[in-house]
């Protein structure tokens, strides 16, 4: 069910705001990690793998080392792929194993919890983690299963008729967050 968009969109996060929302996620990252060295972002597609490779720069810079990333995509772990449709499937890339590292799954948005979840799904297919965190650079709210980031840039409510959209120079050639209405 594709609805037409308009082109009415509101800008939440500027450039320089999403550029220190990464940095304050980085650190808080850091800050919560046990040890660095353990740490390996997996973005979640599509802006998820983007974020997760800026906040690898990010936390590099911070810990002196680099740091581990790569991407999950848990498209054949949805429980509502009829009610949302498929996208193109994503490669998995997992630069090492997942066991006995600190996971952070990063994603640009989180509404229902239901990408969540599948990616959870999705990490247990390669093995036991220490430990999962979920970072998210926008909230948007009506969450449909009990799931909620340790990290988050920001929280918008908004309408189930209402959707974020991170974009991000390397991809979008412009960044920040914004809200677009669909168009009725």
């Amino acid at each position: 069910m594709n609805k037409a968009r308009n082109n009415k969109s509101v800008e939440i996060l500027s450039e320089q705001e999403v550029r220190r929302t990464i940095a304050r996620l980085a650190s808080q990252v850091f800050e919560a990690s046990s040890n660095s060295r353990t740490l390996l972002l997996l973005g979640i597609p599509t802006r998820g793998v983007q974020l997760a490779k800026v906040l690898a720069q990010e936390l590099e810079s911070l810990a002196g080392h680099s740091i581990d990333h790569g991407s999950l995509d848990p498209t054949f772990h949805r429980d509502d792929l009829i009610r949302i449709g498929t996208r193109m499937v994503q490669p998995t890339d997992l630069p090492t194993s997942v066991e006995e590292r600190e996971v952070l799954l990063v994603d640009d948005v989180i509404f229902t919890g239901r990408t969540v979840r599948a990616a959870l799904d999705a990490l247990q297919q390669w093995g036991r983690a220490q430990r999962v965190m979920l970072l998210v650079m926008v909230d948007r709210g009506h969450r449909e299963l009990p799931i909620q980031p340790d990290f988050c840039g920001r929280r918008v409510p908004t309408r189930r008729t209402e959707t974020i959209e991170l974009r991000l120079r390397d991809l979008d050639g412009q960044e920040g967050v914004f809200l677009r209405e669909a168009s009725e």
